[in-house]
């Protein structure tokens, strides 16, 4: 059993790691974890991702961002799995993602916390997002587009 400060320690590690390279498995951070000198298992990595807010995008593991309003650095690393957008209707615009990669996108969107945002629904390549009316849903586009470059 790990004491507080040599989970903090491995956490520390892993959140380095993350950002140092693609991750793909979480079996790769148990063997780079291993090789620094931390106690690590499979289970408990996916523990720490959980706790850590890790989620998986495009095939590799990210790290959530480190405060809703820093919103613009996370979106340049999750633009890559952004296909296309286009409003569907009043007040819904759909998000066309990489293959596993709009729950992400979602969970990012939602992270900031825009004002003309109502909420998200993802699936596996695709996000839903609702805003009130039709100005908030102008906004928005206009802010995914700056965002993703789409």
């Amino acid at each position: 059993m790990l004491t507080d400060a040599q989970q903090l320690e491995r956490r520390g590690a892993i959140v380095r790691i993350l950002r140092a390279g693609s991750v793909r498995k979480q079996s790769d951070v148990v063997r780079l974890l291993k090789k620094e000198g931390h106690e690590a298992t499979q289970s408990s990595i996916s523990r720490d991702f959980r706790d850590l807010g890790v989620h998986k995008a495009g095939g590799r593991y990210v790290l959530p961002p480190e405060e809703p309003t820093r919103a613009n650095g996370d979106f340049a690393t999750l633009a890559q799995f952004v296909r296309a957008l286009r409003p569907a209707g009043n007040c819904i615009t759909v998000v066309r993602t990489t293959v596993g990669a709009a729950q992400s996108v979602a969970v990012a969107i939602d992270t900031a916390q825009w004002p003309e945002v109502a909420g998200t629904l993802s699936g596996d390549d695709t996000i839903f997002i609702a805003t009130a009316t039709a100005r908030d849903q102008q906004a928005l586009i206009e802010r995914l587009r700056t965002l993703f470059r789409v």
